[in-house]
């Protein structure tokens, strides 16, 4: 790496700045000038091509995000930003496996970070949203399956018994009873074998007493009762320090993550991906 004097260091600096007040005002080419601008006085910078590639994500160059979301890890393979961004340009284009790993490491480096971060939170719903499109794309796929293979299966059993029904001891009523049973029968396998991608509903110990939704943080109260950490800190700070439900006095030091509850969220959510739709 060569050494860039400490003038055109400062200068890049203030044009990474300068693209990042052009981002918050919306001017997102001409903040991805100043960032590249940036990057040809200081390419060896891993945040101004994360910073460039956010502002490619606003203009929907996915292509582009990509790129420069790659090199920045090149650089710093530790760059939330850059895992960030990568993630999300490989779910654009319904990679879903590997766009759910990089946001999975995005969340992970910036959770250790800064756990409670509005990136943070960006990253988890980037990540629901990926995780309900994949199940949705896979559910459909499956669905199209099942229905060719039901089909198949259904016209090879009714083709069996009209060959062979002539060979059989079996009058014609018998016959036809025996086909009819027999694909009553492959219907209700199939029925159950889609059944597993129809959405029902969560079961109600792993949603919020106040949200209704499925948890994503949750915390228990000396009550025993267990909120979403968000929602019961919203309304010790804006309705006052008592618990929602028993009306007991309740103050934030007092609530203690709920790991049983977290882990079987995260188990119910793995056997049913639909349920991530329920955080969106």
């Amino acid at each position: 790496m060569a050494l860039v004097p400490a003038s055109v260091v400062r200068q890049a600096e203030l044009l990474d700045a300068n693209g990042k007040k052009y981002f918050e005002k919306r001017r997102f080419l001409a903040a991805v000038d100043a960032h590249t601008e940036a990057i040809t006085l200081c390419p060896d910078v891993a945040l101004y091509w994360a910073n460039r590639a956010i502002c490619y994500r606003k203009l929907n160059q996915w292509t582009k995000v990509e790129a420069d979301s790659r090199k920045a890890l090149e650089l710093d393979s530790r760059s939330t930003k850059a895992h960030f961004m990568l993630g999300l340009a490989l779910v654009e284009r319904q990679e879903y496996a590997e766009g759910i790993k990089e946001l999975e490491k995005a969340l992970n480096i910036e959770g250790l970070i800064n756990p409670k971060s509005d990136m943070v939170m960006e990253i988890k719903q980037s990540l629901f949203e990926a995780k309900y499109n994949e199940w949705e794309l896979l559910s459909s796929k499956r669905e199209w399956m099942l229905q060719n293979l039901k089909e198949s299966c259904e016209k090879a059993l009714t083709e069996y018994h009209f060959l062979h029904d002539s060979q059989d001891d079996y009058g014609p009523k018998e016959a036809e009873n025996d086909v009819v049973g027999q694909l009553r029968v492959l219907k209700e396998v199939f029925s159950k074998t889609a059944s597993v991608d129809i959405p029902t509903e969560v079961p109600d110990y792993l949603c919020c007493k106040i949200t209704l939704n499925i948890f994503q943080d949750p915390v228990i109260a000396p009550s025993g009762i267990t909120y979403e950490r968000a929602m019961i800190i919203k309304h010790l700070q804006k309705v006052g320090n008592f618990d929602p439900i028993t009306r007991e006095p309740l103050e934030q030091h007092q609530l203690v993550p709920n790991l049983a509850i977290k882990e079987a969220v995260q188990a119910y959510l793995n056997d049913h991906p639909w349920a991530y739709g329920a955080r969106l």
